[in-house]
């Protein structure tokens, strides 16, 4: 076996230690310890439910379960319990080393353990007075997630971030689309009421290209003159207000009333995850107003993005927002998100304002890598420490930017190592939530004023859902109490992933020599992270289609296939395509000739403008086994090279070998 095995640091044995405790384990190794967490909570919680008021009698008698009529429902529910624990036997084992396809991994006990123990109260975070303890847990959650983008995390202070739980990534990003258009709109609709404003700007175009700093100001000096009115006169004025704001009037009724404006477009790169186009179709902008910016190595095209704003301002066609991708969901690769923010501002300064959100439902943790104890940056070569490659000067660059946009996805669930489903909104100031407010009397009330935590206490009235588990904030928050969001703490999990993905890229090339006499083999897009794609091609084959018939059979063995027990699967991997389209023609020709493919087997069909590529997501900390000397990638690869020979191609147009 070749040696990938680190531990060069002189707190790695430290670091080991503290992992051990973190999971369940592949071994299940863990098991006394959650045991005696659950037991122990679910004997604090009958308690709790017994001492709420003693003086009440049980309510089941301690015979009922001699009755027939019990022991039947108890006989049903054993049954199907059973069964259900049966079938689970063919879930995917994320747990596994041997697992390293899709965005999941095993689970954090703290997490694991903080949802079982909140389930039994069944809080519902749309309301404090329906979940009046993981509400605040979940304040806390945006709270602990701002200070590790490095957004303002002190509540005292009036320009705090805010940030909530969602149901994942794809509800964040439409949470994200919400406020940027509420926040685009407003001053039209200030200026379409006749606020008497002194900063209000002279017509709809300038309203309506605001930068984000100076809409946030106009909402302010609108709320404060609001408060200087007497009672009627400032309910006269938000009513008025109201009435003209897109969010009453509908698209086609705020365009109607403003010609001189074309509805918003959203700029994001050709990686962008497709909640972007589901979320421009249930905004009712429509997929249209999806405007696809060109990438570079899968990474947005910074020249490409700045022609792009260049081009809507010469044409007048105002930007809603820009998506950057910190983590592209197919190959794990960083935008370039320094550079955008310098044409946002640029274009800023020519009266040509936009939102900048950044999707890192993926990568937003490994921001944990860049940020010390106190929450300040780390340096480039500070965080290098201990890495072969990571991080590149392009990514460190782009997660010091973090601090500057206006908000940011992240999914917990995914390298947070927490149960589904967890995604996360935070936006970089919290005063301009208050644009999505809804108001339901029987559930929210305004006693909130203009304390932090007491004003976010109605989640409800900013959020999409209409109910919200609470057992999952407690989760997250627990999770970040007992491992802080900084390097030294929760950082040595995303420290395996990324020490792994280099590993990883290594084991690639000494693969590729090894069987290079029956296929070839690159890694075609350089790894940013954690995330590693592999391209195959059987030697000697010129042909696009055979190539890609081969990797899907392959995909087939790597894949979970519930008719099959899982100790038949070596190992599990996932799979993508590297599309003519999204790399561009000259990177695709260039992908197609490293691996000995003729560009010109390229055509129009089925599988024809695309190579199909295996995917790796490396999340497992236990990958590099340094108590047992095992590298599961090292055997992975052992594993493919002895397929790769013992399987020839198949034919293309047969499906025989």
């Amino acid at each position: 076996m070749h040696n990938t095995l680190r531990n060069d640091l002189p707190d790695a044995g430290a670091e080991r230690r503290t992992l051990d405790a973190c999971f369940l384990g592949p071994y299940g190794e863990n098991d006394s310890l959650l045991e005696k967490l659950v037991l122990e909570f679910l004997r604090d919680h009958v308690h709790w439910r017994r001492n709420f008021h003693p003086e009440d009698p049980p309510a089941i008698p301690t015979a009922a379960t001699h009755h027939p009529a019990y022991q039947a429902f108890e006989a049903r529910m054993r049954r199907e319990l059973h069964q259900l624990s049966a079938a689970l036997k063919q879930s995917v084992p994320f747990h596994s080393p041997r697992y390293i396809g899709h965005m999941a991994s095993d689970l954090l006990l703290p997490g694991l353990a903080a949802q079982m123990l909140t389930l039994p109260y069944n809080p519902n975070n749309v309301s404090g007075d329906a979940a009046p303890v993981t509400m605040q847990l979940e304040i806390q959650v945006g709270l602990q997630l701002a200070r590790m983008l490095g957004f303002p995390a002190d509540p005292a202070q009036p320009a705090c971030a805010m940030g909530h739980l969602t149901s994942g990534g794809t509800t964040a990003n439409y949470q994200a689309l919400r406020l940027a258009l509420a926040r685009k709109a407003f001053p039209v609709a200030l200026r379409s009421a006749g606020v008497p404003l002194p900063d209000l700007p002279d017509d709809d175009w300038q309203a309506f290209n605001l930068s984000t700093t100076d809409d946030l100001a106009l909402y302010l000096q609108w709320q404060h003159w609001l408060e200087a009115l007497a009672p009627a006169e400032r309910q006269y004025w938000s009513a008025r207000v109201d009435q003209q704001r897109i969010e009453h009037l509908g698209q086609v009724g705020f365009f109607a009333r403003h010609p001189e404006l074309q509805a918003p477009k959203v700029l994001a790169p050709i990686t962008a995850h497709y909640s972007w186009s589901k979320g421009l179709k249930l905004l009712g902008l429509g997929r249209q107003h999806l405007e696809l910016v060109a990438t570079s190595g899968m990474r947005l095209d910074a020249g490409a993005f700045e022609e792009t704003v260049e081009r809507c301002l010469r044409e007048r066609q105002p930007i809603l927002m820009a998506v950057a991708v910190l983590g592209s969901t197919e190959y794990g690769t960083i935008d370039p998100l320094d550079a955008m923010l310098a044409t946002r501002d640029r274009a800023q300064a020519q009266g040509f304002g936009f939102s900048v959100h950044v999707d890192a439902a993926w990568g937003g943790y490994l921001a944990t890598l860049f940020r010390n104890e106190d929450g300040s940056l780390r340096g480039r070569e500070e965080v290098h420490a201990g890495y072969r490659h990571f991080p590149s000067a392009p990514v460190h660059a782009a997660f010091a930017a973090l601090a500057a946009v206006d908000s940011v996805t992240i999914d917990p669930h995914k390298l947070g190592y927490l149960p589904y489903g967890a995604g996360a909104f935070v936006c970089r100031d919290h005063r301009v939530m208050d644009l999505l407010a809804e108001c339901a009397d029987y559930v929210f009330n305004a006693a909130g004023g203009g304390d932090y935590h007491e004003r976010h206490r109605q989640l409800g009235q900013l959020v999409l859902e209409g109910s919200k588990s609470g057992a999952a904030a407690a989760a997250v928050y627990v999770t970040h109490r007992v491992l802080p969001l900084d390097h030294r703490h929760f950082g040595l999990l995303p420290r395996q992933t990324v020490l792994a993905a280099e590993a990883f890229l290594e084991g690639a090339q000494r693969f590729a020599r090894q069987v290079a006499d029956v296929a070839v083999a690159t890694v075609p897009i350089a790894p940013d992270s954690n995330l590693v794609c592999l391209a195959l091609n059987p030697a000697g084959n010129r042909d696009l289609a055979q190539a890609n018939a081969f990797m899907r059979q392959l995909h087939d063995e790597l894949r979970c296939d519930p008719r099959q027990p899982l100790q038949v699967k070596q190992f599990f991997a996932s799979m993508t395509t590297l599309q003519r389209t999204l790399l561009g023609e000259a990177q695709m020709r260039r992908a197609l000739e490293d691996l000995g493919i003729d560009p010109d087997s390229m055509h129009d069909g089925a599988d024809g403008d695309r190579l199909v590529i295996l995917r790796h997501t490396l999340m497992n900390p236990y990958l590099i086994d340094t108590e047992n000397g095992i590298s599961y990638i090292d055997l992975y690869f052992d594993h493919l090279a002895r397929r790769l020979r013992v399987r020839p191609l198949a034919d293309a147009r047969t499906g025989r070998d």
